[in-house]
């Protein structure tokens, strides 16, 4: 009973936690006389990526690498099918040509490096196949470029003003709400990583599944929240690139960083999830070209989200 208690009360402390550290953080950008869209395109994009990044630490430190790996796979997979899936079907969601032939590649890039550290044990002949820190690292350098591309476009683009909190606080109050933010994340991801070890047990199933399913959705509200009203102003830049970036940042950042706590071991039967993510990576690039030129449609939505609903069921079945 505890891990059902525990597991969404940690949700709503993770978001309402990064809630109000982004506020803090913008407020604090803007004192700095950092611009609005650099601070939309770092501070409210590392946002909407805390809960993963708080969840994966926790479970690195504690040794959980199911729910470590089966975070950022069911996240990322949750965000294509899922998240695009609810924005595509409120409105048809256009792609700028930027996004379509560099940021789509480039998270597709990030599930092929995995893929071929979950393979060590095919490719090397090793018993098991882990995420090393050596190869952590070279994800954490794919995200610096990933920071560089995004600098480029923040001196280009014009117009994401909307997206960052405009509010400028005291200094007392940033450390104040950065404290309670930081906290809550904290304590969040404690009682989520914590809940879903017992519910694991609780029903026989392996950790990666609880991770790929429960955990992975819940730390994905967060780009759920946005891309949906993103979806319903038919501002689709945002709806999609708060997917793609969120993606990114997951694979790149968190899951380089959770590498270097702890190697991350693979179990045999990520290949499966990240095989989905792969297909999934692949359809949302494949979407750019049918029917409507660089727009997911209505129709392509509705097929993720079916899609989605079938990996659910193969998953918790499994």
């Amino acid at each position: 009973m505890l891990a059902y208690l525990l597991i969404p009360v940690g949700f709503v402390l993770l978001i309402k936690g990064a809630d109000v550290f982004v506020e803090a953080a913008s407020s604090l950008a803007h004192r700095l006389r950092v611009s609005d869209l650099v601070i939309g395109l770092t501070v409210v994009a590392f946002g909407t990526s805390l809960p993963e990044l708080a969840v994966n630490v926790t479970a690195s430190i504690q040794g959980n690498t199911g729910i470590t790996i089966g975070n950022i796979l069911g996240s990322n997979i949750a965000n294509i099918l899922l998240i695009l899936g609810v924005a595509g079907v409120v409105f048809p969601l256009a792609v700028t040509q930027g996004t379509v032939w560099k940021e789509i590649p480039l998270s597709l890039l990030g599930v092929l490096v995995v893929a071929i550290a979950a393979n060590d044990r095919f490719l090397d002949g090793t018993a098991v196949s882990t995420l090393s820190r050596s190869e952590g690292l070279i994800l954490l350098c794919f995200f610096a470029i990933f920071l560089y591309y995004s600098a480029g476009i923040a001196r280009d683009f014009k117009g994401a003003e909307s997206a960052v909190p405009k509010a400028i606080l005291s200094l007392q109050r940033i450390g104040v709400m950065m404290g309670i933010g930081f906290v809550a994340l904290l304590l969040g991801s404690q009682w989520v990583v914590d809940g879903a070890v017992k519910l694991a047990t609780a029903l026989g199933i392996s950790e990666s599944v609880i991770g790929l399913t429960i955990v992975a959705v819940g730390t994905s509200l967060p780009e759920l929240a946005t891309s949906a009203a993103a979806a319903y102003r038919k501002n689709a830049d945002i709806a999609i690139g708060n997917v793609v970036g969120s993606n990114i940042f997951n694979i790149f950042f968190i899951l380089g960083t959770s590498s270097l706590i702890r190697p991350i071991r693979f179990a045999p039967r990520a290949n499966f999830d990240i095989g989905i993510l792969v297909v999934a990576s692949g359809m949302l690039f494949l979407c750019m070209f049918t029917g409507r030129r660089r727009v997911l449609d209505r129709w392509e939505a509705a097929v993720f989200l079916v899609g989605y609903g079938v990996y659910i069921a193969i998953v918790t079945l499994w």
